[in-house]
């Protein structure tokens, strides 16, 4: 997914971790935004229960889907992530709003979209060094 040049100071470890969380977090995004585009009758009726009129379903899926292909361009992934958290954020406000037991599960999906990238992608760590020493405290 990465040039060498990104992943030069990244561990092996970290790399297949990264792009095994990402790989999961793209194939679920990619099913759910599928089935939106497609207007299967599970999206369909899932939208409408949460207050959506079903018009806008295909308009919801191609954005997501916007979003996941962002996320998958290497040179792009940061602004992918940064889009995905986007509509995660207002999936977790639907979910919010209609008191659904669910509200933590798309802020669940946003965290594996960010722990993958950050995992796979030197660029981000670079901008947020976050540093864990053994005994498990958080580096200043």
């Amino acid at each position: 997914m990465q040039s060498a040049t990104h992943t030069a100071s990244v561990s092996k470890k970290s790399l297949w971790g990264g792009r095994i969380i990402s790989a999961v977090m793209v194939l679920f995004l990619l099913f759910d935004s599928g089935m939106k585009v497609m207007r299967l009758a599970p999206a369909m009726e899932a939208t409408t229960r949460l207050g959506y009129p079903a018009r806008l379903v295909v308009a919801v899926g191609i954005a997501e889907l916007v979003c996941v292909v962002l996320y998958v361009i290497p040179r792009a992934s940061i602004l992918g992530a940064i889009l995905l958290t986007g509509f995660l954020g207002g999936a977790t406000a639907t979910q919010v709003r209609v008191e659904d037991p669910w509200l933590f599960f798309p802020v669940v999906i946003g965290v594996l979209v960010w722990g993958g990238l950050f995992l796979r992608d030197e660029r981000l760590r670079a901008l947020i060094p976050l540093r864990i020493y053994p005994t498990g405290a958080v580096a200043e």
